[in-house]
């Protein structure tokens, strides 16, 4: 399918048929597209145009269209619909998306909006699922699939998919479960189709299935259906009762969320934050992190005081204009290492021993530390400084590498361990304290070797 181009001229045109109420052009219009450029194009328009558009489309068309839109502005359009409206817009969306949007509701409307959904089950299944925190397998999953018992003939499985079939989606696996509802495989289309009508369910089915328990941390849900290379996984309880399953669109959702949360942390921004939030959120977040920076700096400040007397001496005075070298050096070397560990802890491939992970870190940053080590050198020469300055400067970096990459390794891992999010070390955090160490250890080096 062709991507859809929304363009300028496109939604000026839009927005003058909107204004003049050319109902059935804007209806012609809409009427080919696709629910995700329908969501594009929705959070495009201001509050008041976005809202006459769903009004006028109707939930048939902009159900889904919605559960895609940006929170905040959807949240600003329901603020426009009367409860019947977003309850006719619930009724057409999968459980999940469902839960999801009765949750951005104030809690007084919630209850309004329920008592206006005329299918009873529909109500049923989001009150189910709002009982789940939104962290967990069961926030993500939908209460939509396909199950069969396992005691049933070929003949009478199609007949009960059939009759399911029409409330789903997308029917991604087909589930087998007993009488009292515990899961105990799936079913193979192409074996269900080939079986003898009179097969049983229990003949064909496969015992082999993947699922998770409904408290399970939806990280660890992202894990394994990544691993395993999962469309959908069956949700069970703690009984191995099947409640749900939950498809690669959440989970693709889950995956977009936690990268975005791990890069403003890694940029040095503590709280969930985007651009358009007010200035005191945006100051709350980056604050911290400032100051930490600010602490670092005046504690490099206090290092370099300590040894401010060799700006007197001819020979020494070029240790000083070196400072900004070796501290962005700790730094990138320190940001490196961690991004690499936190990229790995995130994706479960940091395996085996913490030793044996420095000392492979070691021996990366000793030959990145000589390599780099050599160019100073070179410079050295061609800009006539004294070599014993220049061999000092070049093997005090290589240990402020190692050092740096150790730090790097070293903090995720262990604020891994004790449950703490890793990509809160990367930025600011490793930056700053590789850069006081950096300073540290390359003036004490220079002045052990030096000898001032």
């Amino acid at each position: 399918m062709a991507t859809f181009q929304i363009d300028t001229p496109f939604l000026e045109n839009l927005k003058d048929l909107i204004q003049k109420k050319e109902d059935s052009r804007l209806i012609r219009k809409f009427k080919p597209m696709h629910y995700a450029d329908l969501a594009e194009i929705i959070e495009l328009l201001s509050k008041d145009d976005a809202t006459y558009v769903v009004k006028l489309l109707g939930s048939e068309t902009t159900a889904d269209a919605l559960a895609e839109v940006d929170p905040d502005i959807r949240e600003s359009i329901l603020e426009n619909l009367s409860a019947k409206e977003i309850a006719l817009e619930v009724a057409e969306l999968d459980t999940d998306d469902a839960t999801d949007l009765i949750l951005e509701l104030p809690e007084d409307r919630q209850e309004k909006v329920m008592s206006q959904i005329e299918d009873d089950e529909h109500v049923q299944d989001i009150r189910d699922l709002l009982k789940y925190d939104e962290n967990t397998a069961g926030g993500l999953m939908a209460k939509e699939l396909v199950k069969v018992q396992e005691g049933l003939s070929i003949l009478k499985c199609l007949n009960e998919m059939r009759a399911q079939a029409e409330n789903v989606t997308r029917v991604h696996s087909i589930y087998v479960v007993d009488e009292r509802n515990k899961l105990k495989g799936r079913l193979s289309l192409k074996d269900l189709i080939t079986a003898n009508s009179k097969d049983k369910v229990k003949d064909i089915y496969i015992p082999k299935v993947d699922y998770v328990t409904v408290g399970q941390e939806k990280e660890e849900v992202v894990k394994i259906m990544s691993k395993y290379d999962l469309e959908a996984i069956p949700v069970v309880n703690h009984d191995k009762e099947l409640l749900g399953r939950i498809t690669i669109d959440d989970i693709v959702d889950v995956i977009k969320e936690e990268a975005e949360k791990d890069y403003q942390m890694a940029a040095g921004i503590s709280n969930d934050v985007e651009a358009d939030d007010n200035i005191i959120e945006l100051v709350k977040a980056r604050l911290p992190w400032l100051f930490l920076g600010l602490l670092g700096g005046l504690g490099s400040v206090f290092i370099l005081q300590d040894f401010e007397g060799i700006m007197s001496e001819p020979k020494l005075r070029n240790l000083f204009f070196y400072t900004p070298l070796i501290a962005a050096m700790a730094g990138n070397v320190g940001v490196q290492s961690s991004a690499i560990i936190v990229q790995g802890l995130a994706n479960d491939i940091v395996k085996g021993s913490l030793f044996n992970r420095l000392i492979k870190e070691v021996g990366l940053s000793l030959i990145n530390g000589f390599a780099l080590a050599l160019v100073i050198i070179l410079f050295g020469f061609l800009s006539r400084q004294e070599f014993i300055v220049s061999l000092t400067i070049a093997g005090s970096m290589m240990l402020v590498i190692v050092v740096a990459a150790l730090v790097g390794t070293f903090i995720p891992i262990v604020l891994d361990k004790r449950g703490i999010d890793p990509a809160i070390a990367t930025g600011p955090f490793i930056t700053t304290s590789n850069d006081i160490f950096g300073i540290f250890l390359f003036f004490y080096i220079a002045k052990f070797a030096l000898g001032f």
